[in-house]
Formats: C-alpha cells, structure tokens, sequence
C-alpha cells in the first residue's frame, strides 16, 4: 500500500509526541524517518521506527537527551551523545560540523556515546544541502568477520561521502558489507536471491541467498580484503576522535546498537569563489562516466541518481509501506505505547 509522505510524517509525529517527545524534536526526528522512506531506503525508514521504538521502550534510548561539547581544538570538536536519539543527535553533529566548516573552511564533529542513526545518507544529503562536501561514518557492533576469519569482528561501519551539485547531489551512502544486513533482509522477505554474492555459506562458499549468509554471520565485505581494512581503519578514526567505544566494546550480543563513535566532516567548497568553475568541473564528471559505453542493458547512474527518480516518484504516487508495519504505526498512538510493542 503508499500513503502520502504528509500522513506518514503526521502519523510519526502523533507516536512521538504521545511518548513525550517535545513537538520540534518530534516533528524532526518524524521528519527524518519519513525523508528515508520517502527516498526509498525502506529498510532504515517506517521499519526501523518499529525498533527504535523498542529501544526506547527499554531505556536504551533517552528521548529528552541532547548532545553535550566535551572539548574542542579549533575546527575539530568532541560530543557525548548521552544515549539520545541517534538520528537526532547525527543531525546536530552534521549541523555543528556545517557551522564550523563555515567558520573555518572544514568542520569536524566526532560523536561518541550515541544510538543507531537510521540512514546515514541523510546525513550526506543535508550537508550537500547546505553547500558542503560532507563525510560521514560511524562503527557498528561486530557483524562482519575480518578477512580471511570465520567471526564477526569487524563491523558494516558506513561510510557517506556527498557533494553538491545543481543538477542533483551525487551522494555515496554505502556499509564495509557488499550487503547491509537491513538488505539481506528485504531479499529474503521477497524469496530472492542476491544479484552477486553477499556472504558466505556453511562450507565456506561465497553465495548469493541471503538466508544462507544471515546463518552464517558471514556477509562479504565490499572489495574483500581493501573493505575488511577500511571497516577497521574506520573504526579506530571514530573511536579515536570522539574518545568513545570501538567496535569490539560494542554489545555484540544486542540487536539495540547504542553507545556507538561517529565523525562527521564538512568542506565549505563556497570559500573559494570559484561555484560556476566547480558547477562545471561536477557537471563534467559527470558527463564523462555516464558517456561510458554500457556492458549490458542497464544505465549508468552516478551515485544518488536513482535516490532523487525515487523520492520524485513517491512524492507523486504515495510511499510504499508494509500494511501491517502501517497497522502497528497506528495502533501505537490509540492504546497504550507498552501494549502496542510486538517486537522481540
């Protein structure tokens, strides 16, 4: 079914504000989620809103808590995210790295003691947004086995890098997995396989079915052994600058995903007074990948592209939602938010 991005927005204010959230952060943090869904990353939109509510629910998460300057050193600072919204708290550090990059030509807010932040492409989108080059990442717990090994010690750690461009934001949002564990999860609702290989099975052998890889804990990582470094080159950098958790202090064993390290950097590419040159140098990039000749049928899309089709799409025709995700959104704000949680 699709309801309208209005609805879903309203819908998610009503649970939030029912819960105590104060009516901006609500209609942030609603507005957030629905921007995901809203762009067709499912899986990190209305879906997750289920389990975040959980966590919530269960203490894990503090609604009323925002993040605290534990020390700064010019364009670089520190910030406690006191267990507060994940989402929320990724956007004020995204934000504060925006003012800082403004101030100072680069900005750097590294995050420490913070929740899951939903879809890190947001993140992206709203520095590009503001005329800035962001980048982006946070550790996860232990979900991705170093190459070569058998468990998990690594993590998926995303990795956003995004710029600006007139014509469309070209924003790369992609986990150290060839497959996020929220993906793995939609082609195995669908029945389907993977289109490449995601993971390994239980004799060691690469696989494209997405149940064999969830058995296994054993997804791949991106560039095999260059993805299995930059996971572990990506951790240390966020653990190191906020002065919070690495993956291996993570709770392994919690599918919550909280006391997580992020870094949030921004360059203020409008300090050079050059943006018609750099519009023109994007715009070229651009032009020059696409005019590559195709190997088969399909386009050639930078990345983003296929984001800005979708959000034009579900703008007009509605967001599509799982009917009995949109039932268990709705019946949270009639009876009481206790009850109405079914999520083990």
């Amino acid at each position: 079914m699709r309801v309208s991005y209005q609805q879903l927005h309203s819908e998610l204010i009503r649970v939030l504000l029912k819960i105590g959230f104060t009516p901006e952060r609500a209609d942030l943090c609603a507005r957030l989620f629905a921007d995901t869904d809203r762009d067709g990353v499912y899986t990190n939109g209305l879906n997750r809103f289920l389990r975040f509510m959980a966590m919530i629910a269960s203490g894990v998460v503090d609604i009323d808590a925002q993040p605290k300057l534990e020390s700064g050193a010019g364009a670089l600072e520190r910030w406690d995210g006191v267990r507060g919204p994940g989402n929320l708290n990724a956007y004020a550090s995204m934000q504060r790295a925006i003012t800082l990059a403004g101030e100072n030509g680069i900005g750097c807010v590294a995050l420490a003691n913070t929740n899951h932040w939903m879809r890190g492409g947001t993140y992206g989108w709203q520095a590009a947004d503001a005329g800035m080059i962001g980048i982006c990442w946070t550790n996860t717990l232990p979900n991705l086995p170093p190459w070569g090994a058998r468990e998990p010690r690594l993590g998926n750690n995303p990795l956003v890098i995004a710029v600006p461009r007139s014509d469309g934001h070209v924003v790369l949002d992609m986990s150290m997995s060839q497959f996020s564990y929220g993906t793995l999860e939609a082609y195995q609702k669908r029945g389907e396989l993977l289109p490449v290989f995601g993971g390994f099975n239980q004799d060691g052998e690469l696989t494209r079915d997405p149940v064999a890889i969830e058995a296994t804990g054993r997804p791949l990582p991106i560039g095999f052994w260059k993805g299995s470094g930059l996971s572990l080159l990506l951790d240390m950098m966020a653990a190191l600058l906020s002065g919070g958790s690495a993956t291996h202090e993570i709770n392994a064993n919690s599918y919550q995903e909280t006391g997580l390290s992020q870094t949030f950097i921004c360059f203020n590419v409008n300090a050079f007074r050059d943006s018609a040159a750099r519009e023109l140098l994007t715009n070229q990039i651009i032009a020059n990948m696409k005019g590559a000749a195709p190997s088969g049928g399909g386009e050639i899309r930078y990345p983003g592209e296929r984001t800005l089709a979708t959000r034009k799409e579900n703008m007009e025709l509605g967001i599509p939602v799982e009917p009995s995700v949109w039932s268990e959104l709705q019946k949270m704000w009639c009876i009481d938010f206790e009850r109405s949680l079914h999520i083990s």
